[in-house]
């Protein structure tokens, strides 16, 4: 399987290391020695992934993971970290990395991660969602809930989507600000609970005839479950 590869490493020496490697497995292979130059060659180019270096200077292979992920989220990013760096594993991925390699590796394993991702990428896309009795079409952008239409706004079904595709994911509300609204956590902020109050109420299940109801029997009829001091799961068991 073939595919063009952008590498993003500071380290020349990697770099020619992945260039001549890379080719050899079939590979056609762009570089960039920073992140800046980076985001200007995946702006300009059609690449099919991304090999990435998170310890980049000036703009950070985080930040370019960032960029990546809001305007070119179809493109499979794997990221290389030191042996040791758990944290900087741990951030990448839930900034949306779609493997990691730790250093020193083998150009075989990049290789064979390399070709599963493409296959991955290259298999039909998810057109809907399901479960907890809400249906996304993601095509459309209609939802329903237990068959009836719900109107959403843009950054709801954002919000909605998201929590949807990590389903049983306890998702942080610093998670949940950098995939919806697209900025770093802000902890003066409550607008993640304002959107999750939103959804809530308009995912609910129709009122009793007799027009009772209170806050915690809302909360109970939806699949977006609170986790104290944490922030959010979606929990549907269909």
């Amino acid at each position: 399987m073939s595919g063009l590869i952008l590498v993003i490493e500071d380290e020349p020496g990697i770099v020619d290391f992945l260039e001549r490697g890379l080719r050899a497995h079939g590979f056609e292979v762009l570089s960039a020695l920073d992140g800046e130059s980076g985001i200007d060659r995946a702006r300009a180019e059609d690449v099919d992934l991304v090999v990435l270096d998170l310890m980049l200077p000036g703009r950070s292979g985080l930040e370019v993971l960032e960029w990546l992920q809001l305007n070119r989220p179809g493109i499979p990013v794997i990221v290389l970290t030191a042996l040791d760096d758990v944290e900087h594993r741990v951030i990448g991925l839930d900034a949306g990395a779609a493997d990691y390699l730790a250093k020193p590796f083998s150009l075989n394993e990049l290789a064979a991660r390399i070709r599963a991702q493409l296959r991955m990428a290259a298999q039909v896309p998810q057109t809907t969602l399901n479960g907890g009795g809400v249906e996304v079409d993601l095509l459309t952008r209609e939802v329903r809930r237990d068959g009836h239409l719900v109107r959403l706004s843009t950054t709801e079904f954002e919000l909605l989507t998201y929590l949807m595709r990590n389903r049983g994911q306890v998702l942080t509300r610093e998670q949940i600000l950098r995939a919806v609204w697209g900025y770093e956590y802000d902890p003066g902020t409550n607008v993640v609970d304002v959107y999750v109050g939103y959804l809530r109420r308009k995912l609910r299940p129709p009122a009793p005839r007799d027009g009772t109801g209170s806050a915690d029997a809302e909360r109970a009829g939806s699949p977006i479950t609170t986790i104290r001091s944490v922030g959010y799961r979606f929990d549907a068991s269909d």
